[in-house]
């Protein structure tokens, strides 16, 4: 990269069950681009779709990516300087950054049902 700063990709599965060939290809791409690239693979965890979740998916996915020769760099084991790296555990740091969109006029709470926002597309 030009700016001499370090490639960072993310993999940022749900764990609603086992890693499928879809996933792992996209995990595969995000690590070979990073590695290409003197880079760094991180795992983040999509945990916030409670309805589904499964538990012992976040290891099976850590698994199936260790049995695919995919190193995580950082992650929920590996920790990092960007933790944390589930989703959940992200939710204080998310509700700074929409406080101050809100706060500065940048951004408007709205409670528009899904067909009032179609309507409007229309």
């Amino acid at each position: 990269m030009s700016d001499n700063r370090r490639v960072r990709v993310r993999f940022a599965p749900s764990p609603t069950g086992a890693l499928h060939i879809g996933g792992v290809r996209t995990a595969l791409y995000n690590y070979l681009f990073a590695k290409n690239h003197g880079g760094d693979f991180l795992l983040r965890i999509e945990d916030t779709d409670s309805q589904r979740f499964v538990p012992g998916a976040e290891e099976y996915i850590m698994e199936a990516l260790e049995w695919c020769g995919i190193k995580i760099d950082e992650g929920i084991r590996e920790g990092g300087p960007h933790a944390p790296y589930r989703q959940s555990e992200r939710k204080t740091i998310y509700k700074e950054y929409v406080d101050r969109l809100l706060n500065d006029g940048l951004a408007y709470i709205a409670f528009d049902t899904p067909a009032e926002l179609d309507a409007k597309r229309q």
